[in-house]
Protein backbone atom coordinates (compact mmCIF):
# COMPACT_ATOMS: atom_id res chain seq x y z
CA UNK A 1 0.00 0.00 0.00
CA UNK A 2 1.15 3.34 -1.41
CA UNK A 3 0.60 5.49 2.46
CA UNK A 4 1.93 8.86 0.61
CA UNK A 5 -1.05 9.04 -1.33
CA UNK A 6 -3.04 9.53 1.53
CA UNK A 7 -0.58 12.31 3.47
CA UNK A 8 -0.62 15.95 2.49
CA UNK A 9 2.96 17.79 2.40
CA UNK A 10 4.17 19.68 5.36
CA UNK A 11 5.41 23.17 4.83
CA UNK A 12 7.88 24.34 8.21
CA UNK A 13 9.40 27.55 7.90
CA UNK A 14 10.17 27.94 3.96
CA UNK A 15 11.01 24.58 3.72
CA UNK A 16 8.34 22.13 2.19
CA UNK A 17 8.54 18.04 2.92
CA UNK A 18 6.94 15.87 -0.03
CA UNK A 19 4.40 13.38 1.18
CA UNK A 20 6.52 10.83 -0.63
CA UNK A 21 10.39 10.63 -1.74
CA UNK A 22 13.38 7.99 -2.57
CA UNK A 23 16.48 7.44 -0.07
CA UNK A 24 20.07 7.79 -1.64
CA UNK A 25 21.13 3.82 -1.99
CA UNK A 26 17.56 2.90 -1.39
CA UNK A 27 15.04 1.16 -4.05
CA UNK A 28 11.95 1.99 -1.84
CA UNK A 29 10.20 4.85 -1.66
CA UNK A 30 9.47 6.76 1.60
CA UNK A 31 6.17 8.22 3.13
CA UNK A 32 7.05 11.54 5.15
CA UNK A 33 5.70 10.51 8.96
CA UNK A 34 6.26 13.71 10.69
CA UNK A 35 8.12 17.13 10.24
CA UNK A 36 8.89 20.29 12.63
CA UNK A 37 11.28 22.98 13.17
CA UNK A 38 14.33 22.95 15.81
CA UNK A 39 14.79 26.04 17.92
CA UNK A 40 16.05 27.40 20.93
CA UNK A 41 14.25 30.35 23.43
CA UNK A 42 17.65 33.07 23.17
CA UNK A 43 17.04 36.24 25.02
CA UNK A 44 13.39 35.47 25.15
CA UNK A 45 12.60 34.85 21.38
CA UNK A 46 12.23 31.54 19.59
CA UNK A 47 15.47 31.16 17.16
CA UNK A 48 14.74 28.13 14.30
CA UNK A 49 17.65 26.10 13.27
CA UNK A 50 16.75 23.59 11.30
CA UNK A 51 13.50 21.87 9.79
CA UNK A 52 13.13 18.11 10.24
CA UNK A 53 11.61 15.42 8.25
CA UNK A 54 10.95 12.00 8.79
CA UNK A 55 10.24 9.44 6.45
CA UNK A 56 9.29 5.85 7.01
CA UNK A 57 8.78 3.10 4.34
CA UNK A 58 5.60 1.43 4.08
CA UNK A 59 6.45 -1.49 5.66
CA UNK A 60 6.60 0.85 9.31
CA UNK A 61 2.53 1.05 9.11
CA UNK A 62 1.98 -2.87 9.52
CA UNK A 63 4.38 -3.26 12.07
CA UNK A 64 3.39 -0.65 14.14
CA UNK A 65 -0.28 -1.26 13.44
CA UNK A 66 -1.17 -4.32 15.69
CA UNK A 67 -0.17 -2.22 19.02
CA UNK A 68 -0.81 1.09 18.41
CA UNK A 69 -3.75 1.56 15.84
CA UNK A 70 -6.14 1.54 18.98
CA UNK A 71 -4.05 4.75 20.55
CA UNK A 72 -5.44 8.59 19.69
CA UNK A 73 -2.31 11.04 18.18
CA UNK A 74 -2.21 12.46 21.60
CA UNK A 75 -1.65 8.91 23.08
CA UNK A 76 1.14 7.80 21.09
CA UNK A 77 3.07 11.44 21.16
CA UNK A 78 2.87 10.94 24.97
CA UNK A 79 4.56 7.13 24.61
CA UNK A 80 8.36 6.50 24.60
CA UNK A 81 7.67 3.25 24.12
CA UNK A 82 6.04 4.37 20.49
CA UNK A 83 9.17 6.50 19.53
CA UNK A 84 11.20 3.93 20.39
CA UNK A 85 9.64 1.41 18.43
CA UNK A 86 9.54 3.59 15.66
CA UNK A 87 13.29 3.93 16.12
CA UNK A 88 14.17 0.40 16.04
CA UNK A 89 11.45 -1.18 14.04
CA UNK A 90 12.15 -3.48 11.59
CA UNK A 91 12.45 -1.13 8.69
CA UNK A 92 14.16 1.63 7.25
CA UNK A 93 14.01 5.62 7.97
CA UNK A 94 15.33 8.29 6.25
CA UNK A 95 15.82 11.74 7.57
CA UNK A 96 16.42 15.49 5.97
CA UNK A 97 17.75 17.97 8.57
CA UNK A 98 17.77 21.55 6.21
CA UNK A 99 19.39 24.47 7.34
CA UNK A 100 17.03 27.65 7.86
CA UNK A 101 19.83 29.39 9.61
CA UNK A 102 23.59 28.92 8.57
CA UNK A 103 25.65 25.99 10.16
CA UNK A 104 28.78 24.27 9.81
CA UNK A 105 29.94 20.46 9.73
CA UNK A 106 32.16 20.77 12.59
CA UNK A 107 28.74 22.52 14.58
CA UNK A 108 26.55 20.01 13.64
CA UNK A 109 28.70 16.95 14.65
CA UNK A 110 30.13 18.40 17.30
CA UNK A 111 26.73 18.64 19.10
CA UNK A 112 25.13 15.37 17.69
CA UNK A 113 28.38 13.38 19.24
CA UNK A 114 28.43 14.94 22.55
CA UNK A 115 24.65 14.18 23.04
CA UNK A 116 25.28 10.41 21.87
CA UNK A 117 28.79 9.75 24.08
CA UNK A 118 26.78 11.57 27.13
CA UNK A 119 23.61 9.64 26.72
CA UNK A 120 25.79 6.06 26.37
CA UNK A 121 27.92 6.76 29.16
CA UNK A 122 25.38 6.87 31.01
CA UNK A 123 23.47 3.91 30.31
CA UNK A 124 27.30 1.98 30.14
CA UNK A 125 27.43 1.47 26.59
CA UNK A 126 29.52 3.13 25.43
CA UNK A 127 32.42 0.98 23.75
CA UNK A 128 35.48 1.31 21.06
CA UNK A 129 33.02 0.12 18.49
CA UNK A 130 31.06 3.49 19.49
CA UNK A 131 33.98 5.60 19.55
CA UNK A 132 35.45 4.87 16.44
CA UNK A 133 31.94 6.03 14.80
CA UNK A 134 31.82 8.60 16.67
CA UNK A 135 35.18 9.23 15.29
CA UNK A 136 34.18 8.40 11.63
CA UNK A 137 30.90 10.41 12.40
CA UNK A 138 32.80 13.62 13.04
CA UNK A 139 35.51 12.95 9.85
CA UNK A 140 32.74 13.13 7.58
CA UNK A 141 31.29 16.54 8.38
CA UNK A 142 34.50 18.49 9.11
CA UNK A 143 34.98 20.06 6.25
CA UNK A 144 31.12 20.83 5.63
CA UNK A 145 29.47 23.79 5.35
CA UNK A 146 25.52 24.38 5.51
CA UNK A 147 24.09 27.88 4.15
CA UNK A 148 20.22 28.04 4.34
CA UNK A 149 18.34 25.59 2.04
CA UNK A 150 20.73 22.67 2.44
CA UNK A 151 20.27 19.63 3.94
CA UNK A 152 21.66 16.88 5.80
CA UNK A 153 20.57 13.29 5.02
CA UNK A 154 20.54 9.74 6.78
CA UNK A 155 19.01 6.42 5.71
CA UNK A 156 19.10 4.43 8.43
CA UNK A 157 18.76 0.20 8.30
CA UNK A 158 17.37 -2.25 10.34
CA UNK A 159 20.49 -3.71 10.14
CA UNK A 160 22.43 -1.44 12.04
CA UNK A 161 24.13 1.31 9.12
CA UNK A 162 23.21 4.61 8.95
CA UNK A 163 24.26 6.13 5.41
CA UNK A 164 24.87 10.14 5.28
CA UNK A 165 24.57 12.17 2.57
CA UNK A 166 24.25 16.57 1.36
CA UNK A 167 22.48 17.92 -0.58
CA UNK A 168 22.96 21.85 -1.45
CA UNK A 169 20.03 22.50 -3.26
CA UNK A 170 16.65 20.31 -1.91
CA UNK A 171 17.19 17.75 -4.19
CA UNK A 172 18.39 14.29 -2.91
CA UNK A 173 21.44 12.26 -4.17
CA UNK A 174 21.11 8.77 -5.83
CA UNK A 175 23.76 7.69 -3.71
CA UNK A 176 25.15 8.19 -0.12
CA UNK A 177 28.68 10.17 -0.16
CA UNK A 178 29.48 7.63 3.15
CA UNK A 179 28.07 4.69 5.65
CA UNK A 180 28.59 3.94 9.21
CA UNK A 181 28.51 0.23 10.36
CA UNK A 182 27.16 0.94 14.10
CA UNK A 183 23.64 -0.18 15.28
CA UNK A 184 23.61 2.45 18.37
CA UNK A 185 25.00 5.41 16.48
CA UNK A 186 22.01 4.64 13.97
CA UNK A 187 19.59 4.55 16.13
CA UNK A 188 20.67 7.46 18.27
CA UNK A 189 20.44 10.15 15.11
CA UNK A 190 16.91 9.74 14.79
CA UNK A 191 16.08 9.60 18.73
CA UNK A 192 17.90 12.54 19.26
CA UNK A 193 14.94 14.08 16.66
CA UNK A 194 11.62 12.67 18.43
CA UNK A 195 12.74 10.58 21.35
CA UNK A 196 12.49 11.32 25.03
CA UNK A 197 14.71 14.28 24.74
CA UNK A 198 14.41 15.04 21.53
CA UNK A 199 15.26 18.44 19.56
CA UNK A 200 11.95 18.64 17.49
CA UNK A 201 9.35 17.97 19.97
CA UNK A 202 7.00 19.59 16.77
CA UNK A 203 8.31 16.72 14.11
CA UNK A 204 7.05 14.50 17.25
CA UNK A 205 3.93 15.40 17.32
CA UNK A 206 3.28 15.90 13.39
CA UNK A 207 4.49 12.30 13.50
CA UNK A 208 2.37 11.10 15.87
CA UNK A 209 -0.76 12.48 14.41
CA UNK A 210 0.04 11.19 10.80
CA UNK A 211 0.72 7.51 12.12
CA UNK A 212 -2.39 7.30 14.31
CA UNK A 213 -4.15 8.26 11.12
CA UNK A 214 -2.50 5.73 8.81
CA UNK A 215 -2.30 3.03 11.77
CA UNK A 216 -6.20 2.86 12.05
CA UNK A 217 -6.54 2.93 8.31
CA UNK A 218 -4.19 -0.13 7.97
CA UNK A 219 -6.24 -1.95 11.06
CA UNK A 220 -9.21 -1.59 9.06
CA UNK A 221 -8.45 -2.45 5.98
CA UNK A 222 -6.53 -5.95 7.55
CA UNK A 223 -10.19 -6.55 9.85
CA UNK A 224 -11.81 -6.38 6.06
CA UNK A 225 -9.60 -8.71 4.59
CA UNK A 226 -10.00 -11.35 7.68
CA UNK A 227 -14.01 -10.81 7.23
CA UNK A 228 -13.17 -11.12 3.78
CA UNK A 229 -11.34 -14.56 3.86
CA UNK A 230 -13.67 -15.63 6.41
CA UNK A 231 -16.94 -15.20 3.87
CA UNK A 232 -15.03 -17.02 1.38
CA UNK A 233 -14.19 -20.47 3.75
CA UNK A 234 -17.67 -20.62 4.90
CA UNK A 235 -18.94 -20.52 1.02
CA UNK A 236 -16.57 -22.97 0.50
CA UNK A 237 -17.41 -25.08 3.59
CA UNK A 238 -21.36 -24.60 2.17
CA UNK A 239 -20.57 -25.49 -0.92
CA UNK A 240 -18.74 -28.97 0.44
Amino acid sequence: MAYASSLPAVQVDTVEFLPAVKAPGSTKSFFLGGAGVRGLQIQGNFVKFTAIGVYLEDDAVPSLAGKWKSKTAEELNESDEFFREVVTGPFEKFMRVTMILPLTGHQYSEKVSENCVAIWKSLGLYTDAEAKAIEQFVSIFKDEKFPPGSSILFKQSPNGSITISFSKDGSIPEVGAAVIENKLLSGAILESMIGKHGVSPEARKCLASRLSKLLKEDGKATACITDDRKSEDGNAAAKD
